[in-house]
């Protein structure tokens, strides 16, 4: 039986068969032969789609296939100036491939950086290497914080704790002994070990949950579903429109049929607002590439708009506030204790846990190793329980066993030591005690009635960035809530010198119920002493009561917050089960990161609401044209050439500029409701307008040339009333909008004026009564306009 066969049937928490692998794990050739057999952790875990996909995601499109069957037909019959449509699709398609490739390569090589890199032993000597080179019945190393990458069976453990919550929703810690099975999906959160691989690759229990984790992906956005809610509107709006336009065309040109399908081409093309899911792809893409270059990865591409969306975010202190390290400035001994002795036990800790974690790190630093005293047995740091333990023998058959953590978790709650824990809280110090106690470290009961011998207090050092960032956030109304397994007094006094003020909680006093929970959570600012737990009930009853929540964390104890969270924000530094659950991973570790993310998200949902009312008003007066022009049963007033114009210079190019514009309004909800308030009226008054203009043309002109001036008066009509929508859209004005309008007013007018021009696109206007009618008849559409938009501002603000 092949080891695979041997643990297929396992599920969390059964027993396996203890694996042959050596204690010094496997040799250069055994793996060579494995990777020879195949037995790689071949899953592909890809940040990206590949270029293929790019490519046949923006080429192959529903309005692409409707556009390029219309331009084959226009190459036939028409000349090339109403073919450039066409052109214009082909341009949209490059430049959305190119932008999603350059955003394909930042997100790309941030991946790489920020990659878990397992620790394997092999020939007797541990090396960090890429997940997918794990091979079967390598034995990996496992300690606090790390991602079970591969299942396998454990060997080694050493107070070995791993929570399975993210595959079996339980969140208790599970204890694992060798000969336990380990699951790939699963992490370390106390204690450490090492297990061999049993199943690699796609056979693993939770093998897509890395692939997935890191995925790059467009969909699960409103943003984009809102789109694609539009689009779907927009394509049965279209068919019997474009249907009945087709007949109408054909009775009423069936002497010149060329012109007939020109005119009929023209009237469909407008309705598909071809730029508009282009742009929305080139602002994500654009939105991933500068994150990239201020080293952010966004796992996952909505979490951009998601957090432009947040309104409260938590705050773990450690490492998100603070920086990771801290320094010992005191070690207060308690009762008759002696110094010397308390400072011999704090340096013989630094022997109890491989894998220190941020206070014990300052504490090996402040107190060198007594080689004299020898560690016989150790219990992990655990978020859960706030204390470790060690045992040690002192020589001469002398053994003692100490504790360390928390003193309110350790002390008794009228214990004298506790006024001074207290006031060295509010100094903002963090606080450890240090404490006998007599019981086996095993038992579930070691921290009753222990003996406390000293207070080691430490100071943590506070991110410079961290200050400016929290005005950022109160300043953009997002409420921040710290949420740390410290003294609650401790962390107050932390924020409080970054300037964040508020109600400091001990989370052990928060009543359970989702609701009580919520109420109190808006009142208090800071709350200490969060179990793990605690932290995914916080951030579920922030969500209840319709708040939109991020949080941040790099530490073990954050996982189940992050998952659960509508934006998950990892430091880069964190541990790999916080970067596998984030959506977004701050790989430079800088808190200070965030606000270019939320910049980032405001700018996209907020322009692409913006410039999608600006596509949509011109698919509303196209479907409106075509249906005016049926019941009136006279000829379509625009050739392709003449709306591929408009649109080009009061849509295409403005709207590019526009949707890269910086934007700070909070992204609000119901894309498609808002979008649609102004596009469908401003598209009605277009729509009106334009007809109006064109019958009375049709009246006014009359013989030879006279469609073309016809045509030349609604053009005119049509391009100043959607000057006026840009010119709204555009709003607040700064020198480059009121640039960007004029510029393309400018345009239009060259090809008025240029015979070249007019000849090209078949636009001349004869006469003064008629082109000056046509602008009054814009001029009170752009004045109802302005009435329509103001009243669905004050109705719907």
């Amino acid at each position: 039986m092949t080891h695979t066969d041997a643990g297929a049937d396992l599920e969390p928490g059964h027993r396996a068969p203890l694996p042959a692998t050596p204690a010094g794990g496997l040799t250069a050739a055994e793996v060579a032969d494995r990777v020879a057999r195949g037995q790689v952790n071949d899953v592909p875990v890809r940040s990206s789609r590949s270029m293929g996909e790019i490519v046949r995601a923006n080429v192959f499109t529903r309005f692409n296939a409707i556009i390029g069957a219309l331009w084959l037909v226009m190459l036939v019959v028409a000349p090339i100036q109403d073919s450039l449509f066409g052109y214009v699709i082909l341009a949209n398609t490059g430049i959305g491939i190119v932008q999603e490739w350059r955003a394909k390569k930042t997100l790309d090589s941030l991946a790489v950086i920020g990659e878990a890199r397992p620790t394997v032993r092999r020939d007797g000597t541990s090396t960090p290497i890429s997940t997918s080179a794990i091979v079967l019945d390598d034995l990996i190393e496992i300690g606090p914080g790390d991602k079970v990458v591969v299942d396998g069976a454990c060997v080694e453990a050493d107070g070995l704790e791993i929570d399975e919550s993210l595959l079996t929703g339980e969140a208790d810690p599970v204890v694992k002994r060798p000969g336990d099975q380990v699951m790939s999906g699963s992490f370390v959160v106390a204690g450490g070990g090492a297990f061999a691989a049993s199943r690699v690759g796609r056979e693993a229990y939770a093998a897509q949950l890395a692939e997935e984790a890191s995925r790059f992906t467009l969909v699960h956005s409103e943003l984009r579903t809102g789109i694609s809610t539009i689009l779907k509107y927009v394509t049965w709006m279209m068919i019997p429109a474009a249907l009945g336009l087709v007949v109408t065309q054909l009775v009423v040109k069936n002497h010149n049929v060329k012109d007939a399908v020109a005119r009929t081409v023209g009237g469909i093309v407008p309705m598909v607002p071809e730029g508009l899911v282009l742009l929305t792809s080139v602002a994500f893409a654009i939105g991933v590439i500068r994150l990239g270059r201020r080293q952010c990865l966004v796992q996952e591409l909505p979490a951009i708009e998601g957090l432009a969306r947040v309104d409260t975010v938590c705050l773990d202190k450690t490492g998100t506030l603070t920086e990771g390290g801290m320094d010992v400035t005191e070690v207060r001994p308690l009762g008759d204790g002696d110094e010397a002795y308390v400072r011999r036990v704090l340096g013989a800790f630094g022997e109890s846990d491989p894998r220190p974690n941020a206070s014990l790190r300052a504490i090996i630093d402040a107190f060198p190793d007594s080689e004299e005293w020898r560690c016989v047995e150790s219990l992990p740091f655990s978020s859960a329980r706030k204390y470790s333990g060690a045992a040690f023998s002192e020589g001469d058959g002398v053994t003692s066993s100490w504790l360390l953590g928390a003193p309110d978790v350790l002390l008794t709650a009228d214990d004298p030591a506790l006024a001074e824990t207290g006031r060295l809280n509010e100094r903002g110090l963090r606080v450890l005690l240090l404490a006998r106690t007599r019981r086996e470290l095993d038992d579930p009961e070691v921290a009753k009635g222990v003996q406390p011998a000293a207070l080691v207090v430490l100071e943590q050092r506070l991110r410079p960035d961290a200050g400016d960032t929290l005005r950022y956030f109160a300043e953009q109304n997002v409420r921040a809530k710290v949420i740390s397994g410290d003294n609650a007094v401790s962390v107050g006094a932390v924020a409080a010198k970054l300037g964040l003020t508020g109600k400091a909680v001990d989370a052990r006093g928060l009543p359970e119920g989702q609701e009580e929970m919520g109420r109190a959570l808006d009142e208090g600012t800071v709350f200490g002493r969060v179990t793990p737990q605690q932290k995914r009930d916080m951030v579920g009853a922030l969500q209840s009561r319709g708040h939109t929540v991020a949080m941040t964390g790099d530490g073990v104890n954050d996982v189940l917050a992050l998952k659960d969270a509508d934006i998950g924000v990892s430091m880069g530094s964190g541990s790999e089960a916080t970067r596998a659950v984030a959506q977004i991973v701050l790989l430079d570790n800088s808190f200070a990161t965030l606000p270019s993310v939320v910049a980032e998200g405001r700018r996209v949902i907020g322009n692409i609401t913006r410039v999608a009312t600006l596509f949509l008003v011109k698919t509303v007066y196209s479907v409106l044209l075509a249906i005016l022009v049926v019941l009136w049963q006279v000829e379509y007033p625009f050739l392709p050439r003449h709306l591929t114009l408009l649109s080009t210079i009061t849509i295409g190019v403005p709207a590019f500029f526009l949707a890269l514009a910086p934007n700070t309004e909070r992204a609000k909800p119901h894309f498609v409701r808002r979008v649609m308030r102004y596009s469908v009226p401003g598209g009605l008054v277009a729509g009106t307008a334009t007809f109006v203009t064109y019958l009375i043309a049709r009246h006014y002109y009359t013989g030879d040339g006279s469609l073309e001036a016809e045509t030349s008066a609604a053009t005119l009509t049509l391009f100043l009333i959607s000057m006026w929508v840009l010119a709204i859209i555009a709003r607040p004005y700064t020198w480059w909008r009121v640039l960007l309008v004029a510029a393309m007013a400018a345009a239009f007018v060259v090809v008025l004026i240029v015979p070249a021009l007019q000849h090209f696109f078949a636009l001349k206007l004869v006469g003064v009564a008629m082109p000056w009618l046509a602008v009054g008849i814009a001029a009170v559409a752009g004045v109802a306009l302005e009435v329509v938009w103001r009243w669905v501002d004050r109705r719907f603000a």
